[in-house]
């Protein structure tokens, strides 16, 4: 028994988030493997929803304690982060500045106008656009937006890129793993394995943890989307470590029971490949389940092309965590100008 409950949590989510069959997904990747989505990207009414949501849940009450009146964060122009912590502001009556970095070597005409930056605008937030590269760590744009708002009399609370590197940056995922359990009593089977993606890697040290519980950390197969996993396999290790302290796990993560691939992040973070593209279409032509570059689309490419290549057994049950993201397609509108 995992001990969450001494943690406080603000509701910012609808509860538990569906579980779907994606038969027509399944049959189009040979019928062998019945895959399933487990919906965190219709987790919430604030700003479309997704992962970082379950996160901020254990967060928030850190952020009232602290007596802030600034959610100050930072991610990419098209970080579906910076907006769910603006949304989370909006919605506790708190003032945010994100910074946006320019995490993504991209071109498209209204990629800084679209999609998640003008969610985090319209929300309210002071968005703060630099020119810095790609970085999962702490960063020194943020702790100077942090300074900012000391200097100009208001009271920061700073969340780190994904909340991941924040001290309770796991727990939200840790409860997944367990609202999984409890929704494989009620299906009545377990899953064999969860695909999630990873990049600052609080999601999946969060499901490592959570699963681990009942002996099923190394089927929680990460997909790196960050293309710099080295950093990123540290990074869920560290937060492995720490989350499992918190929850009182009772014994040591191994490393082998952290599975990221590195297979599928080319050609770099935020960039997607021709077999991304292909991936995205797919899941959006069988299901209606819609993806994006950044994100979504490298753990459906993963997930597809582990599927064709006979990773999983015959018969296998998969669990596609789906952790939102799909405002960020908007910033791709020329590559899927006709589809």
């Amino acid at each position: 028994m995992l001990h969450l409950d001494r943690f406080p949590r603000y509701p910012l989510t609808f509860g538990p988030t569906p579980i779907e069959p994606l038969p027509r997904l399944s049959a189009a990747l040979g019928g062998k493997v019945a895959l399933y989505a487990k919906r965190e990207d219709c987790n919430s009414g604030l700003a479309f929803g997704g992962n970082k949501l379950r996160k901020l849940e254990y967060i928030v009450p850190d952020a009232i304690a602290s007596g802030a009146d600034t959610l100050v964060s930072i991610g990419g122009v098209q970080s579906n982060h910076t907006r769910m912590v603006a949304a989370t502001a909006a919605k506790i009556g708190m003032n945010c500045v994100v910074v946006q970095e320019s995490w993504v070597p991209h071109e498209d005409a209204v990629y800084d106008r679209v999609g998640n930056i003008l969610l985090t605008r319209l929300m309210g937030a002071d968005s703060r656009i630099v020119p810095d590269g790609f970085d999962i760590g702490i960063r020194r744009s943020w702790e100077d937006a942090i300074q900012s708002v000391r200097d100009a009399g208001g009271k920061p609370y700073g969340i780190p890129a994904g909340a991941s590197v924040h001290p309770l940056g796991g727990l939200g995922y840790v409860a997944f793993a367990e609202e999984v359990r409890a929704q494989e009593a009620e299906l009545g089977f377990a899953f064999d394995y969860i695909i999630v993606c990873v990049v600052t890697g609080s999601t999946q040290a969060g499901m490592i943890v959570g699963f681990a519980a009942d002996g099923r950390a190394e089927r929680v197969i990460g997909i790196d989307a960050s293309g710099t996993p080295a950093q990123t396999r540290a990074q869920v290790r560290e937060i492995v470590d720490r989350t499992a302290h918190l929850v009182e796990l009772g014994r040591p993560v191994r490393d082998a029971e952290i599975v990221i691939l590195e297979d599928y992040a080319y050609p770099a973070y935020g960039v997607p490949s021709a077999e991304t593209n292909a991936a995205i279409r797919l899941a959006a032509r069988t299901e209606a389940m819609i993806t994006d570059p950044v994100y979504e689309g490298k753990s459906m490419q993963g997930m597809i092309d582990l599927v064709r290549k006979g990773f999983f057994p015959e018969g296998a049950k998969v669990l596609y965590a789906h952790l939102g993201g799909a405002p960020a397609i908007n910033g791709y509108s020329y590559a899927y100008r006709n589809g």
